[in-house]
This record gives structure tokens, C-alpha cells and sequence, in this order.
């Protein structure tokens, strides 16, 4: 048979990211059926992996390409996204190395297969030209993660969040596909440039139908992301997870959500965003003060962080609501930054975290005293998830305000600043807890060396983007005009 018909060279040589990433996952199958390696090949196989797909992304960097028929496009902004994942993948990966085993649960093979299958379904996603690839990487993606949140099977609590993940959502899917169902309807097409095309021209079978099929679309990316109402599972799934899984989930598939919505709006309804300003207007609202207000009431850390993820979705949704070169840039940077944080948050909370201990907040008294080098970066992460100067954090908040004061959106800004004025004091409080706090018994943390590192790398991030951004701003802005006129 002929394929030179459905793909050429270059199509294949566009998803070698994606073929190395499959692969690698297929190798540590393999061997653990076979061999049972120990962890550290393992861990060794999925980096390697993960590096040759970089590899291919940088070398595809700086390059325009439309691959299948307009199924996939390649530039930099996808180029952007595909580094974050495996950025994040990797740190995920390094992260999980001690906690599992100490938790009661053996670091297996599917464990990096997963996570690098759902690598590959993010990929996918912020690549997509066409709602039915969207769909694709979203159950790729989706699946993995069912599994990976329920990995700790003697555990009731994440068995519960792995089964609400996936009963929700399986509901956000038929949203999803709901709408993605209408749109064709309603324009003859799932492929992005034709449906902005049909808009455009007017070739529309029913406006209401195309406005309807927005409508669901949004409500099944609000459940991935976790956007006020839809936000419900978030918080027993962030707890009942493994922590390494949580800090996973809370960042790469989050930018996967962000980045394909963002593309979306941005293609295939450029003509129809600014009818939908106010609804984003309004659920960014609900978001980040839902949000805020939730986490101000945690003493739980992993549910405080997930309620802080769901404040942190409401500022994002703020950039999507611009719409512009400015606003997509803020949010690519913003969702760096907040990887960088959240990974970093997590990393140190699974390094204390035990069978009974280090998930409440009186856990953390008098931490500094013991561990002084992870209360230093865990006081570091709390202060740019809060917005302080002049870590990262404060930058991209910054970046978020100014693309809507230019646009006019003088009083969500000034919601989100009080918003972000009433979530210090959540973040704050587990500073005090580590250095104002006596210990009430002594808490033992457990970091492996290249966990160390990795904390001090992300440590270093937050600082360095914060003190010198101009560089990745001037990265995203590239990668964001990608979609002007």
C-alpha cells in the first residue's frame, strides 16, 4: 500500500516528538513484563526519551508547518507548549521517585508510561488544527490520568479522587463532543481555518447552533481546567492523588487546556471571540474569588493548593478574554511561571508528606528550624504563587493586568488585585507556620539528591524570571504573534 497518499516525509518527521515519546513508553512495557528492571533504568529510559522528543521539537523550532491536511500546524507556539510538557514530564518523573515507594506504592513501569502517554496526548492538543485531533489528545491525556490518580490502590482516598476524575470527567467529554458535534453542524467542518472561514463568509446553517456548540466547547475545556462551576472535582482529586501525580496535574495538563482554548479562540473563532468576552468576564470573576475564598478556609495544604490552582485558572481566564498578542503572551508566560511554582510547591510538600503526616498545616510548624533549605524554597514558591515582588509570580500577574488595562478592563483587574491581596494570607500563613511556629513533633522530610537539585533549579526559575523576564517575555510575544492578522 501506497501511504504516500494520507502523509508525506515531513508529516512523519512533525510527529517524531510523538513517535519517540510512544516508543519509549512501549520499551519500558515491554521490559517490565520481561525484566522487571529496577526503577533507576526505568527512570533513565523515560528521560532518555524525553530528551530525544526535545531534541525534535528544537529541531523543528523557528519552522511553519501544516502537517496532515491541516489536521496539525507547527510554529512556535506549539514548539513553546511541547518544551513545557516535557519539561514538566521530566520533573514529574524525578519527583515521584521516593515518595511512591514510601507511600506504599510500587514505582511500576506504568507509572512512566503513563505519564509519558499523557505527554503525548498534551502535544497533541496545543498542535490540534481540527476539533477531532483536540478530542483525541484530551482522551489520551484524560485516560492517562485517570489511572495515574488512582495509582496508590491500598489508598481509599485516591481511589475515590481516581474514580470522580474519571465519572467527571467522562461528563466533561460529552461537552466536548457535544459541541464540537454542533460546530460542525453548523459550519460543515472541525478543521479550525474552515470554520473561521464559514464564519466569516456567513456560511453558517444556524447561528444559534455554532453559538450553542461555543457554549459546550467552553464548559468542556472549564471542567479540564477546573473554571468555577465546573471546578468540584479539583479538590478530592488533588488530595486523593498521589502528590507527584498532583503536581503533575496541576500544571502541564492546566497549560494543555489554556493553550488549546487559547488556540481555538483564537483560529477557528477569531471572528466570533468577542461575543463570548463576557461570559469569560464573568467566570473569570467566579473563578479566582471562589478560589481564593475556598483556600482562605484549607487546613488541608494539597486542597489549599488545589482551591489556589482553581484562584489561579480565574486570573488566566483573564488573559484568554483579551484575545490579542498581549494577553496570549501573558497567559504562555503566566503558565510557565505557575509550573515552575506549583512543581516546586508539590516537590517539597511530597518530600515531607507520610502515611499520616506533612498534609496539614500545623505539620509545618517549626520546619525551618529542621529542614532550613526546603522552608526557604517552599516560603519562595508560596510568595510568587501570591503575586510578591520580585519573584516570577509578580511578573506574570503584571503581564495578566496590563493586556486588559490596554483593552479597557479596568474593574477585573481591580477584582483580580483584591483577589490577589486575600490570597497572601493563605500563602502566608504556612510561613508562619515554618518560622514563627514552635514544632509540636518533629516532622522528617525525605529528598533524594537529584529531588534537591531539581527544587533548587525551580527555585532559581522563580527568581530568575523575575529579576530578568525580558527574555521568555520576548519569547512568548514571538510565539503568541504566530496568530495576528
Amino acid at each position: 500500500m501506497d501511504f504516500s497518499s494520507y502523509f508525506t516525509t515531513t508529516d512523519f518527521r512533525g510527529i517524531l516528538p510523538e513517535v519517540s515519546l510512544l516508543l519509549t513508553a512501549v520499551v519500558i512495557l515491554t521490559f517490565e513484563i520481561l525484566a522487571r528492571p529496577r526503577r533507576q533504568v526505568m527512570l533513565i529510559l523515560s528521560l532518555f526519551g524525553i530528551t530525544v522528543a526535545g531534541g525534535y521539537v528544537w529541531q523543528n523550532s523557528g519552522a511553519e508547518m501544516v502537517l496532515f491536511g491541516g489536521m496539525l500546524t507547527l510554529n512556535s507556539y506549539s514548539t513553546f507548549f511541547d518544551s513545557l510538557y516535557l519539561v514538566v514530564a521530566a520533573a514529574a518523573l524525578l519527583v515521584a521517585q521516593v515518595y511512591l515507594e514510601r507511600r506504599g506504592g510500587e514505582l511500576r513501569g506504568e507509572y512512566y508510561s503513563l505519564i509519558l502517554f499523557a505527554t503525548i496526548g498534551m502535544m497533541l492538543m496545543t498542535r490540534a488544527n481540527d476539533l477531532v485531533v483536540v478530542f483525541l489528545g484530551l482522551e489520551l491525556l484524560s485516560l492517562s490520568l485517570y489511572v495515574l490518580v488512582g495509582f496508590l490502590r491500598h489508598d481509599v482516598l485516591s481511589n475515590e479522587g481516581g474514580i470522580k476524575y474519571l465519572l467527571l470527567g467522562a461528563f466533561s467529554t460529552g461537552f466536548f463532543l457535544f459541541g464540537a458535534a454542533l460546530a460542525y453542524g453548523a459550519t460543515g467542518t472541525t478543521n479550525f481555518e474552515g470554520i473561521a472561514a464559514a464564519i466569516a463568509s456567513g456560511n453558517v446553517f444556524s447561528s444559534t447552533v455554532l453559538d450553542l456548540g461555543i457554549g459546550l466547547l467552553i464548559v468542556g475545556f472549564a471542567f479540564k481546567v477546573a473554571v468555577v462551576p465546573f471546578h468540584m472535582w479539583s479538590p478530592d482529586v488533588y488530595q486523593g492523588a498521589p502528590t507527584s501525580v498532583t503536581a503533575f496535574l496541576c500544571t502541564a495538563p492546566k497549560a494543555a487546556g489554556f493553550g488549546a482554548l487559547l488556540k481555538l479562540f483564537l483560529v477557528a473563532f477569531s471572528v466570533e471571540g468577542g461575543a463570548w468576552q463576557d461570559l469569560f468576564w464573568l467566570l473569570a470573576v467566579l473563578t479566582m474569588t471562589v478560589g481564593n475564598i475556598s483556600a482562605l478556609v484549607q487546613s488541608n495544604i494539597k486542597r489549599m493548593l488545589a482551591f489556589s490552582s482553581v484562584a489561579h485558572a480565574g486570573y488566566l481566564l483573564i488573559g484568554v478574554m483579551v484575545m490579542d498578542v498581549a494577553g496570549t503572551s501573558s497567559v504562555m508566560f503566566y503558565l510557565l511561571v505557575y509550573s515552575a511554582m506549583n512543581l516546586g510547591a508539590f516537590g517539597v510538600v511530597s518530600f515531607v508528606e507520610d502515611q499520616e503526616n506533612g498534609l496539614s498545616f500545623d505539620d509545618y510548624r517549626g520546619l525551618a528550624s529542621r529542614h532550613p533549605w526546603l522552608s526557604i524554597v517552599l516560603a519562595l514558591f508560596m510568595l510568587s504563587l501570591a503575586g510578591f515582588p520580585p519573584t516570577a509570580g509578580f511578573v506574570a500577574k503584571y503581564g495578566l493586568f496590563s493586556a486588559a488595562v490596554a483593552k479597557g478592563y479596568i474593574w477585573i483587574v481591580v477584582i483580580a488585585v483584591l483577589n490577589t491581596l486575600a490570597s497572601f494570607y493563605y500563602y502566608a500563613r504556612l510561613i508562619v507556620k515554618m518560622y514563627m511556629e514552635a514544632e509540636e513533633e518533629a516532622l522528617t522530610a525525605f529528598p533524594s539528591i537529584h529531588s534537591t537539585i531539581l527544587l533548587t533549579i525551580l527555585a532559581a526559575v522563580i527568581l530568575l524570571f523575575g529579576l530578568t523576564p525580558g527574555w521568555l517575555i520576548e519569547n512568548t510575544t514571538l510565539a503568541a504573534a504566530v496568530f495576528s492578522p
